[in-house]
């Protein structure tokens, strides 16, 4: 399973369910991993999109403890093994984790590879992302050279899981 993640120099992800910093190029790279592929997210990440619709072109999970929850076009699971039921239905290498914090902490340890755009700025921020730099069973197997977007400069990096 893979995991897409967009974090600032702190490891960073969101401030008042909101990304910290939309750049064009990271939400295209994210459009191109992720289309034809199953997408797990919790409920305020869905909530957090256009609409709070789920992504088109894609098998949308949502994960919540809201029993009651519905939502067209994805399926709801309540539960870490529902989820991992049902994402058993899917070539592991086609599931990307999408969010938000507490759906990254829970299946961190069942992926092996990690895309992480990483911004060089700190930004105000309530929720972070675990950091793979400090953890000794992730390494980085590849990065882009680093761009700039305006005034905020960033790099692509692929995580992998040593074996």
């Amino acid at each position: 399973m893979n995991i897409i993640v967009a974090v600032d120099k702190n490891w960073a992800i969101g401030y008042q369910n909101k990304l910290l910093i939309s750049i064009p190029e990271d939400m295209r790279f994210f459009r191109e991993e992720t289309t034809n592929k199953v997408v797990v997210m919790g409920k305020r990440t869905l909530q957090s999109f256009p609409g709070g619709r789920p992504l088109k072109n894609r098998v949308n999970i949502v994960l919540t403890t809201d029993k009651k929850f519905k939502v067209d076009d994805a399926i709801v699971v309540h539960s870490m093994e529902e989820a991992l039921e049902e994402i058993k239905k899917y070539k592991s290498e086609d599931v990307y984790i999408i969010g938000g914090a507490k759906v990254y902490n829970q299946f961190l340890d069942h992926c092996d590879v990690a895309h992480v755009t990483k911004i060089d700025y700190a930004y105000q921020a309530d929720t972070y992302f675990p950091n793979l730099d400090d953890r000794e069973d992730w390494v980085i197997a590849a990065e882009s050279e680093e761009r700039t977007y305006y005034d905020v400069e960033y790099q692509f990096f692929k995580y992998v899981k040593k074996k």
